[in-house]
């Protein structure tokens, strides 16, 4: 079982935007201390909830400050860019990290980013799976030429080639984020790992994992990789003496952030999305994942992993929004929960 901190660069009331971003830097340097095996980094733009907008570019600076953590994005909203140009950035973090970098990418939502970026809204509900498609030969051909309604362009070489590093896989690692039947299809028939949200309980998380390894084997995916695939469980964690004290420390500081957050997000066409109750949806969080006592978390993490056949957790650990208080949760998360699982 290897953990990880999904770190989200939340911006909680009261605030700046550097503050939220130092915590998310000083939360990857703790983790490598205490012997966390990756961080994995989220992607926002233009709100409050998470206040990093590039999280290959804030992968690039947490490998220069590490040694032995893996670090992966969670996710790179795919639609919004050009598949071929994350692709060299890719492939430049895996070459030059001794393959420390997981790539996770993802559909996103139909956000004002569509507008922004110029990407508009067809590229969301429709062109995911070309835009996959296209970055997954430039991460395994050595030269890539593209004829589809989206990109279309003349054979080019890959450079720099991720099969041509030092490293023991030939290319970064991909993850996907998996929300619906469809995405998990997708992942499936490219035999990669799934990213799974916080959002999700134990059973429906076994029920994605099943359906992808039925997929997986439709698609004539070799039966050691359906078996081994090391899908990604996101969560929330909060360490304290005291379930009540974890829980308290939690729906004190969270729901102010994801009011702010959630209601910050912008449609690009206008529709309606209803929001959850920040409270509520904190209360869930908690009863979902490991918050409580070291051994509580220890025990959930395990339930979690042989319910489910998951065997990573990206585990988000700055909820109480304050840098002291985010260090020494990753320290505990370190220190007393991980000999447990290992």
């Amino acid at each position: 079982m290897r953990v990880g901190s999904f770190v989200l660069a939340a911006q909680f009331p009261g605030q700046g935007q550097g503050e939220a971003l130092h915590r998310a830097v000083r939360t990857a340097e703790v983790a490598e201390e205490a012997g966390l095996d990756a961080v994995w980094l989220a992607e926002h733009h233009f709100v409050p909830y998470g206040t990093c907008p590039s999280a290959v570019t804030l992968a690039a600076l947490l490998l220069g400050r590490t040694r032995r953590l893996r670090v992966g994005t969670a996710v790179s909203v795919l639609p919004t860019v050009h598949p071929v140009a994350l692709g060299e950035q890719a492939a430049l973090l895996h070459v030059t990290s001794g393959g420390r970098f997981s790539l996770g990418v993802g559909r996103g939502g139909p956000w004002v980013d569509l507008e922004v970026f110029g990407a508009g809204l067809d590229a969301y509900e429709h062109g995911f799976p070309e835009s996959l498609e296209l970055l997954m030969r430039w991460l395994r051909e050595p030269a890539v030429s593209a004829s589809g309604p989206r990109f279309s362009f003349r054979e080019v070489p890959v450079v720099p080639r991720p099969s041509e590093a030092l490293t023991e896989t030939p290319g970064p690692e991909v993850v996907l984020a998996c929300t619906s039947p469809a995405s998990v299809r997708l992942a499936a028939e490219q035999g990669l790992p799934m990213l799974l949200g916080m959002h999700v309980g134990d059973e429906e998380k076994a029920e994605m994992v099943a359906l992808w390894r039925q997929h997986a084997r439709a698609a004539g995916r070799p039966a050691e990789e359906v078996l081994g695939a090391a899908h990604v469980s996101a969560g929330v964690c909060q360490i304290a003496d005291r379930r009540t004290d974890a829980v308290e420390t939690l729906t004190k500081a969270m729901p102010g952030w994801l009011k702010q957050g959630l209601e910050a997000h912008v449609t690009v066409d206008g529709r309606f999305r209803s929001m959850r109750d920040p409270l509520a949806y904190t209360e869930l969080l908690c009863g979902l994942h490991p918050v409580g006592t070291a051994r509580l978390c220890a025990d959930r993490l395990a339930a979690t992993s042989e319910r489910t056949g998951i065997s990573r957790f990206a585990l988000l650990t700055e909820g109480s929004g304050d840098l002291a208080a985010t260090e020494e949760n990753v320290r505990r998360l370190g220190a007393e929960v991980l000999p447990h699982l290992r």
